[in-house]
């Protein structure tokens, strides 16, 4: 079976969001526009209040899905058709925006730890313009395996170890992980050979990836293969990995509308100057 490396590493890029929002873009930077069908990665992390209590206040989306997994604090959320829900340490949520809604995202704390991600993940042509819906996964909702010693994973999305994660009925097949490994411990994961994937290491110092390296804070696309053989260095490690399947579509985007042609992007904008979202 054919085993992924890195292909790349990328930097992550200090930058800030909604009302002022410090975070890191790690997909959607000049070094990494987009890996299809992922549009957008941002890390966030602080223990200054000051780093992201204005939060995300309302804002519209339409045509993809966002992602937002939440390794520290209290996130709101909000939006205009009545749906609301609180996104608290271990959790995630899975937006499909859909034909589009506007909603806002803001900490349900002033101080102490706020610490996490939001992904972006394309749309088809087949499902841009579907009605939105929510998941919402408690922390105890997400399955923690132990395949190995020395080795956790928690399954958000997709299969892994035949456990499937509590997120369903994505176009996309996503596969959504979060693992922790002990100093030195080794794990083989399989993936869909065409699936675009990533990793990312937010904790220790790094991770081989068959036999390239990845360090922490830096974004690794993976290559082609069936399964990628991961092994921790001489320090516990922690990481994200995602894949999921590329759309091959034309990508029209302005801001938060994420479409195929410019016309789309210009009828999106008036649906929501106009009060149709």
């Amino acid at each position: 079976m054919s085993t992924r490396n890195l292909i790349r590493r990328i930097p992550g890029l200090p930058t800030s969001d909604g009302a002022g929002v410090k975070l890191t873009r790690l997909i959607g930077q000049p070094a990494l526009d987009m890996l299809d069908p992922f549009l957008l990665l941002d890390a966030f992390g602080s223990e200054r209040g000051t780093d992201y209590i204005a939060g995300f206040p309302e804002h519209p989306h339409r045509g993809f899905e966002t992602v937002t997994y939440m390794l520290a604090g209290r996130m709101r959320h909000r939006d205009n058709h009545g749906n609301s829900g609180l996104l608290v340490a271990g959790g995630a949520q899975w937006m499909t925006a859909g034909a589009g809604l506007i909603h806002s995202e803001m900490p349900e704390q002033s101080d102490g730890e706020m610490r996490g991600f939001q992904l972006w993940v394309n749309l088809p042509a087949t499902h841009k313009m579907i009605a939105p819906r929510y998941q919402d996964i408690a922390p105890e909702q997400i399955p923690v395996l132990t395949p190995l010693p020395g080795a956790s994973v928690r399954v958000i999305a997709g299969d892994a170890f035949g456990t499937q994660g509590p997120v369903q009925g994505i176009v996309t097949q996503p596969l959504f992980v979060d693992i922790t490994l002990a100093a030195g411990a080794a794990l083989t994961l399989p993936l869909e050979a065409a699936h675009s994937a990533f990793a990312y290491v937010f904790e220790g110092a790094g991770v081989h990836f068959g036999d390239t390296w990845l360090p922490t804070q830096e974004l690794g696309v993976l290559g082609a293969g069936a399964q990628v053989k991961l092994r921790s260095a001489d320090a516990p490690s922690r990481l994200i990995l995602v894949a999921a399947a590329p759309l091959h579509e034309p990508v029209a985007r302005y801001g938060p509308f994420v479409m195929n042609t410019r016309a789309q992007i210009e009828q999106a904008i008036a649906d929501f100057r106009n009060g149709r979202m």
